[in-house]
């Protein structure tokens, strides 16, 4: 591979968990990794079959790392009605009704992801769509991926009327005289998707894979976790990658089923197996993820004690707590790596129970277990991230009071709770890994106005905001640590995360240092390249 040489600018070389950071003022790769800094860089700059860089000023840190988020999904709501830009139930509507004109010969209509603030509650009612949608059968999902919104052609297609039961772990949320009212929470919405929804073609969960991957290569990422994925999507996966397709590295998530994760022990190891012979350096399928709650803004969140505004509710629990011990274990022994969905702050105190349960009857090794969101988080148990080794997975974007925490959020769990939320710099300070990721499509999927985020506590559209729980903001340097080495640990991948001497040269080659710059201006910095193992892919 050739020999890059990058001058004119600065380079960071590191970010460590404490803000620290080292830099250099040039820098080389070769053979995919890097080489040379400094004067010594310089000197090979010389080197007649170099290709020098010139930074013209800019930054080049190492690659950014996505903790968490879903690449197909948020891939195919390009594929269907554009519901993600409108401003009120009428603005959904209207992106549905022009859909449908414009593909006439559908049989369904698949969208995603409208904002359950629009209707009171996130309660949205089929005949809303009915109005035009007609006969079609539509499913629109919410921005959170818990919930979906029906219509009745859809609610009888499904066979779901008063008289049909909720389905275990989850709920058809319905009138006080048990009629539907066309919102799916949970097992609700996901077995619908996949029990009655037509399946996307290979072709478009592939295009969607390319896009996603594209998209991610032209923000300066180079590795993504894909958190939830099904036995249906490895083919898309294969497929991809085979065709040269994958613009970025890709780690597979299994998503582990309380009902038949014993089969699936034997059965994941056998999809891991197939990945690893395909010997691609951007696909891995290293993980197992497991819900162990939903989220706050439908109720399904587990608390510890019940919701402020629904005092004998306290949640939806995937797993019984001794059933999810036993799942962990057993794919802990089958050398997985856990990825763990916890919400409430019940959920984070059980699967840090869980975690410490495999560590304490499990052989010793490096596990980069994870807890992934971290919303709520009760004093006592912000220790036992370092404690346990574990890796905390925050999505920094959500640390703000925006609407949806304004409207939804702290009106469930009430505001002697509100100060639970999205501890990042109490994990920090307490000694824990953290990685950043964003959960896209739930939000955006830019690295930028999230790291913007994590150091201010509000938003960068209104810079003179006050910052929401202050006390938890983070410099910085340890922003861009937890989006490198934080996730480069996460990855398993103790050769990537820093620009040091010998390790894998992926980069991102920025207009402004984001160390450096007012924080609110951090999402207008521009991306200028992005290097994968030494290979150019934007």
């Amino acid at each position: 591979m050739a020999l890059t040489v990058f001058t004119g600018g600065t380079v960071i070389v590191a970010a460590d968990r404490t803000g620290g950071v080292d830099v250099a003022a040039a820098i080389a790769f070769e053979d995919g990794r890097v080489v040379a800094l400094d004067a010594a860089a310089d000197e090979l700059a010389r080197a007649e079959h170099a290709e020098v860089v010139d930074l013209a000023g800019g930054t080049l840190v190492p690659g950014i790392g996505e903790g968490h988020a879903h690449p197909v999904l948020g891939g195919l709501e390009a594929v269907g009605p554009n519901v993600r830009g409108a401003a009120d139930v009428a603005g959904i509507l209207t992106a549905v009704a022009d859909w449908k004109r414009q593909h006439p010969e559908t049989k369904w209509i698949v969208g995603a992801s409208y904002d359950a603030t629009f209707a009171p509650g996130g309660v949205f009612r089929a005949e809303w769509l009915d109005e035009v949608t007609g006969d079609t059968p539509t499913i629109l999902r919410a921005w959170d991926y818990h919930t979906a919104w029906v219509n009745t052609a859809a609610l009888r297609a499904g066979g779901i009327t008063a008289d049909t039961p909720d389905p275990e772990l989850g709920r058809y949320v319905r009138d006080a005289d048990g009629t539907p009212t066309g919102t799916l929470q949970e097992a609700a919405a996901n077995d619908f998707i996949a029990n009655v929804v037509p399946p996307f073609s290979l072709e478009d969960r592939v295009a969607a894979i390319e896009a996603a991957t594209r998209a991610y290569a032209e923000q300066g990422t180079t590795w993504v976790q894909d958190a939830w994925v099904e036995p249906t999507d490895l083919p898309s996966y294969v497929e991809a990658a085979r065709a040269g397709r994958l613009h970025t590295r890709v780690n597979l998530a299994f998503r582990a089923d309380p009902a038949t994760w014993r089969d699936q022990v034997a059965a994941f190891g056998v999809q891991r197996d197939e990945i690893r012979a395909l010997a691609h350096d951007r696909l891995s399928a290293n993980t197992v993820k497991f819900f162990v709650d939903g989220v706050i803004e439908n109720h399904t969140a587990v608390l510890a004690a019940p919701y402020a505004d629904r005092p004998d509710e306290r949640g939806l629990p995937n797993w019984a707590e001794d059933e999810l011990i036993a799942a962990a274990r057993a794919f802990d022994l089958a050398g997985f790596q856990l990825h763990i969905h916890a919400i409430g702050d019940d959920a984070n105190r059980i699967a840090l129970d869980t975690i410490a349960a495999v560590q304490a009857t499990n052989p010793a090794r490096e596990r980069a277990h994870v807890i992934a969101h971290v919303a709520m988080l009760a004093e006592d148990q912000v220790a036992r991230f370092a404690e346990l080794d574990t890796i905390a997975n925050f999505e920094p974007y959500w640390a703000q009071c925006d609407a949806v925490m304004r409207d939804l959020t702290i009106p469930h769990i009430g505001h002697d709770r509100e100060g639970w939320q999205y501890l990042i710099g109490s994990v920090l300070r307490a000694g824990a890994t953290v990685s950043f990721g964003s959960d896209w499509p739930v939000t955006t999927k830019d690295w930028r106005p999230a790291f913007s985020t994590a150091v201010t506590r509000h938003s960068h559209l209104e810079p003179n905001a006050e910052a929401w729980l202050p006390d938890e903001r983070v410099s910085a340097g340890e922003a861009l640590s937890a989006y490198t080495a934080g996730t480069a640990r996460q990855a398993l991948a103790d050769d990537r995360g820093t620009l040091r001497i010998g390790m894998v040269a992926d980069a991102v080659w920025l207009s402004a240092d984001p160390l450096a710059v007012d924080p609110n201006s951090i999402p207008s910095i521009d991306v200028r390249g992005t290097w994968l193992a030494g290979e150019r892919t934007y």
